[in-house]
């Protein structure tokens, strides 16, 4: 209604996400956003993270641990995996949605959507990728073994083996990490890509959260540090940290 008067005004149709069961636990508030199914951890704000600074309109879903969501039959049906993040993009490919979980897969996804924070030519674009990798599949487990040796049951373990071996082998990862830091901004450079986004946030939680800065003696490695706090000072990263948001009673 415009001064009054009523104007009929041709728009798209909403996008029809029904077909999609974690879309009755979580409804779309706004269907044509992409859903944020995640929790502020070292995985789940990654991509929470990675939207906030490629600037894509996104609707975020709190996935509690505390109630069990992530074996709920919703979530599953989108991950079978049962961890978080999950997204769900109702315009992927061919405009048609898409629902993607592994945080490392909906990283690249974000990436090659936006045409952003990861480079598109080939010899750049698959380094960045290798130190995704690098997170993925050693940094992220690594780091989460000392947290659940360090902080979580694991600590009460009289064989302290397990703990020393996964200190041991985060140590090493921080150095590889430090090394490659050496002289750059970031992990590739002067370029800030996907590879920081997936890597700091779990620095952070192993002398944060874990507590476990002095175990694997962080300061040793004087690049990281710096990178770290290079990076927890982009306004992007201030605000993905935080989402999503609690629950309020």
């Amino acid at each position: 209604m415009i001064n009054g008067l009523n104007f009929a005004v041709d728009s798209p149709p909403m996008t029809d996400l029904s077909a999609f069961p974690i879309t009755r636990k979580w409804p779309a508030r706004y269907p044509d956003w992409i859903q944020l199914y995640s929790l502020p951890t070292p995985n789940g704000v990654k991509v929470s993270i990675m939207l906030e600074e490629i600037g894509l309109p996104y609707e975020s879903h709190r996935v509690g641990f505390d109630t069990s969501d992530q074996v709920s039959a919703e979530f599953l049906s989108l991950n079978p995996n049962n961890k978080i993040p999950a997204i769900l993009d109702p315009h992927g490919p061919d405009d048609l949605p898409l629902p993607l979980f592994e945080s490392g897969a909906i990283l690249i996804y974000l990436a090659d959507k936006s045409g952003q924070l990861l480079a598109q030519e080939s010899a750049a674009r698959y380094e960045t990728i290798q130190w995704l990798m690098f997170q993925m599949g050693g940094v992220g487990p690594m780091f989460g073994q000392v947290g659940f040796f360090h902080k979580f049951a694991g600590k009460d373990y009289e064989d302290k083996r397990p703990r020393d071996r996964y200190i041991e082998e985060s140590k090493r990862l921080l150095k590889v990490l430090d090394e490659r830091l050496e002289g750059r901004d970031w992990i590739m450079g002067e370029r800030y890509t996907i590879a920081d986004i997936a890597t700091f946030p779990w620095v952070r939680n192993l002398i944060g959260f874990y507590e476990a800065g002095d175990l694997v003696g962080i300061k040793d490695f004087a690049n990281v540090t710096r990178v770290l706090e290079r990076f927890l000072a982009r306004p992007a990263v201030m605000r993905g940290l935080e989402i999503p948001k609690p629950i309020s009673g």
